[in-house]
């Protein structure tokens, strides 16, 4: 018998240092050659790591959250034979975070990774946790069972809940976590839990703190009249929805925006304060906020001045959705020159959204709420909506900044104003 030792591979793009998001075995596992081991995490995307040898594993090198170098010992396997370093020969696909991946989203579209010094252990994060820790994989395979992780006891590391945990429950071999008994709301409660910042909630934390650091926000709401603009919506779903895919606002203010930045190119702009320079983009590459079970991630519409309101609209469904399964790949989640952030119908009257650090500016979209507006001598009934924006203060004026918003506010309430070039 001999000892295998798999190192952490070199994955390229001159990346020294990944994140341990998930271990797939355990000390004592047979594992066969190219079963995954583990999922680490980039700056940008999770990638799996195969197994170069079949055998026993006899040790891991770190725990779920830990920094490991490349190069580092990341397992040891006895094999038959005399064994030897071999790493793998590469690493599986990317399939960029949603747990977990990485922008900046999380809001966040060019994290950088911290070095941490190793962590020698995690405290457990239990069933009863209000986010149970699962891949992906495992939550979509719950929801499509109709399961309740908080009801379910993780066998994996720092309480984990595995493919075999939703095997046992389904077979019957494994009792639902026994749920609050109705009527309890009132009890004393004096537990504690302690939730590791890791992955991509750890990036998130790292891009907004880098953000806030770095960047003077000002913050500048403005009212927008959407009526107009939505009874076109409804015309244009009601003409065209079957064929072409129903339209949502926002669509129509990736329009307005792209259209707002030609006339203020220092907008549509990131900033090198390293450098002391800003660049201005011609392209309008635009990060769309997404919300994921993993956390905030921001996929980039490459190049939206070439597209129209369907061609917007299927590419903001795309990227979406493949942010949201952890499919997104990593050119997918980079690049953004400006961001849009909204939370739809809980958007709120007013918000001060974070700007997606190097860019210089994000439009917040808050919600549509209908009021009694004058009309001349008349009340009527109006479709409201605030744009509630962020501007980095070093290179975008007040001034500058007003204008622009209100250069988006012109089109939005005059939408024939979109389609005139």
């Amino acid at each position: 018998m001999g000892i295998h030792v798999i190192k952490m591979p070199d994955i390229g793009e001159g990346i020294a240092e990944v994140e341990l998001a998930e271990w797939h075995v355990k000390v004592g596992d047979v594992v066969a050659e190219d079963q995954p081991l583990a999922d680490v995490m980039t700056d940008k995307a999770t990638v799996e790591i195969p197994s170069s040898a079949a055998g026993k594993v006899l040790a891991l090198g770190g725990t779920v959250g830990q920094v490991l170098a490349v190069g580092s010992e990341l397992i040891r396997i006895e094999v038959d034979g005399a064994g030897n370093q071999k790493a793998p020969a590469g690493v599986a696909q990317s399939k960029a975070a949603a747990a977990p991946a990485v922008a900046a989203a999380a809001a966040v579209a060019s994290a950088v990774a911290v070095a941490k010094p190793p962590v020698a252990s995690r405290p457990p994060v239990t069933a009863s946790s209000n986010k149970p820790l699962a891949s992906p994989a495992v939550r979509k395979r719950a929801l499509e069972a109709d399961i309740d992780l908080h009801a379910i006891a993780g066998s994996g590391p720092d309480g984990r809940i595995t493919q075999e945990d939703i095997d046992a429950l389904l077979a019957g071999k494994q009792s639902p976590v026994p749920m609050p008994a109705p009527g309890a709301g009132y009890a004393r409660r004096d537990d504690e839990e302690v939730i590791p910042v890791i992955g991509l909630r750890r990036k998130i934390a790292q891009k907004m703190q880098e953000s806030k650091q770095h960047i003077p926000h000002f913050t500048y709401v403005e009212e927008v009249d959407v009526t107009e603009l939505e009874a076109l919506r409804a015309s244009l779903n009601t003409q065209w929805g079957a064929a072409r895919g129903k339209l949502t606002l926002l669509p129509f203010i990736m329009r307005a925006l792209v259209k707002a930045v030609r006339e203020f190119p220092q907008i549509n702009a990131r900033y090198d304060d390293t450098a002391g320079a800003v660049t201005r983009y011609g392209a309008v590459h635009l990060g769309i906020a997404t919300q994921t079970e993993a956390g905030l991630m921001v996929p980039v519409v490459q190049h939206a001045e070439t597209r129209d309101l369907w061609a917007s609209a299927t590419e903001v469904a795309r990227l979406a959705a493949a942010a949201r399964s952890g499919k997104a790949t990593r050119d997918e989640l980079s690049g953004s020159t400006i961001t849009i952030t909204s939370l739809g119908a809980l958007g709120g009257i007013a918000s001060t959204p974070v700007i997606n650090y190097p860019e210089v500016a994000i439009i917040g979209v808050n919600r549509i709420v209908e009021r009694p507006m004058f009309q001349g001598a008349a009340v009527v009934p109006r479709k409201l909506m605030n744009l509630s924006s962020a501007f980095d203060h070093r290179v975008v004026d007040g001034m500058h900044a007003a204008e622009f918003v209100q250069r988006m506010r012109g089109f939005l309430e005059c939408p024939a104003t979109l389609f005139i070039d």
